[in-house]
């Protein structure tokens, strides 16, 4: 086995912005422009020279228009990385940034690479959901006869909540404190080691712009069910559709040393699965268990997970099924506060769990996110 690993030096990310024309923060930044802010953080955070860098891996799932033509080639130029710096695109749908955390680490400890930027973008505002597809059907003749009754996100949101028996009052209190635990992160300042400050024309934003402290279950009751009549899956429990980016500096440990650097954390052990393509958000469960797996750990040892809130079905199935501690999960609020800038948000969730782990001397922290089409990746890292 290799002897080399694969360390975290610096993660930063810009705050979330709303995801919709003429409201988001960052509807005026072209999603090249935003990738560039946390990829110049994390190498001014270091200290490492751009020209040392071997690749940046970048996700990003709307790959049309302003995000296509390999945006993460072109976020590596714009940030003034030498030319002879290349960069990749990845799409493994909403897990794509935390992909490209894992190939990244996969390159490292393979000795192709000993020093990569890996994050990803989305700019939904600009480049919104479903715009790739543009109409056509994405899937094919073979696809629909072997899975006949494909459906959206939403409706497998739906799905999950009737098979593990979650009500709407579970649903809408999950995402009252949700909204409250990003509130609360907010004020104490929890998040400012993680934010890069972003200009933009109306001023620099430096927090998350879709959380809501004034939040009730009673006001969440109101809202209609749009993927299902008689549900209970609102836009309220479900993420929000927004615009951000992230990145992370990897490099193996001797190399950190080299240069002079304390690691915050290893990349410990990583997993990939399929899951039910019609569900297609159960995939977290199986990942967590193959990861833990992997790394010879229970749930009982980890200290903070962080499980994306696409839906909050998925969390709640997720807990349901692992018996981690709610406390522990998500304890900075997730993607229903946050919001969910798709190919970002793999990244995100890296750098507000690698923060929170440093700042509150947490071992083992563990990441799994939910993807289109029936999968999950999943991560553990360890703090160092």
């Amino acid at each position: 086995m290799s002897s080399r690993d694969a360390v975290i030096v610096a993660a930063r990310r810009t705050a979330v912005g709303i995801g919709k024309p003429e409201r988001g923060v960052f509807s005026g930044v072209h999603p090249v422009d935003l990738s560039t802010h946390p990829i110049r953080a994390v190498l001014a955070d270091t200290g490492v020279d751009p020209a040392l860098v071997d690749d940046v891996v970048w996700g990003c799932v709307s790959q049309v228009g302003e995000q296509s033509f390999n945006v993460g080639r072109n976020a590596a130029l714009a940030a003034g990385l030498p030319e002879h710096v290349p960069g990749m695109t990845i799409d493994r749908q909403c897990g794509s940034s935390q992909q490209a955390i894992q190939s990244a680490a996969a390159a490292i400890i393979a000795g192709y690479a000993d020093i990569v930027v890996a994050g990803g973008v989305e700019v939904m505002s600009r480049v919104p959901m479903f715009s790739s597809v543009a109409g056509q059907d994405p899937y094919g003749p073979l696809m629909h006869e072997r899975f006949p009754d494909l459906g959206n996100q939403g409706i497998g949101a739906e799905l999950i909540a009737q098979r593990w028996g979650l009500t709407r009052t579970e649903l809408d209190e999950f995402a009252v404190r949700s909204h409250q635990r990003a509130a609360s992160a907010t004020a104490s300042g929890a998040f400012a080691d993680e934010i890069v400050p972003v200009p933009t024309a109306s001023g620099v934003v430096t927090t998350d712009q879709g959380i809501r402290p004034d939040s009730t279950v009673e006001r969440l009751a109101t809202l209609p069910t749009p993927f299902l009549e008689g549900g209970v899956v609102t836009a309220g429990s479900a993420s929000q559709i927004s615009d951000g980016a992230a990145a992370v500096l990897m490099m193996t440990s001797a190399r950190a040393a080299e240069l002079g650097l304390s690691p915050i954390a290893r990349v410990h052990s990583v997993a990939v699965v399929g899951s039910d393509p019609i569900l297609m958000l159960t995939g977290p469960i199986p990942a967590t268990a193959k990861v833990l797996a992997r790394a010879g750990l229970g749930v009982a040892d980890i200290g903070a997970f962080e499980v994306n809130e696409a839906f909050a079905p998925v969390v709640l199935a997720w807990l349901a099924e692992t018996g981690a501690d709610p406390e522990l999960v998500n304890p900075r609020g997730g993607a229903i506060a946050l919001g969910h800038p798709l190919g970002g948000s793999g990244a995100r969730l890296a750098t507000t769990l690698l923060h929170h782990m440093r700042q509150n001397g947490i071992r083992y922290g563990l990441q799994t996110m939910c993807e289109g089409g029936g999968m999950a990746n999943a991560t553990v890292y360890e703090l160092l």
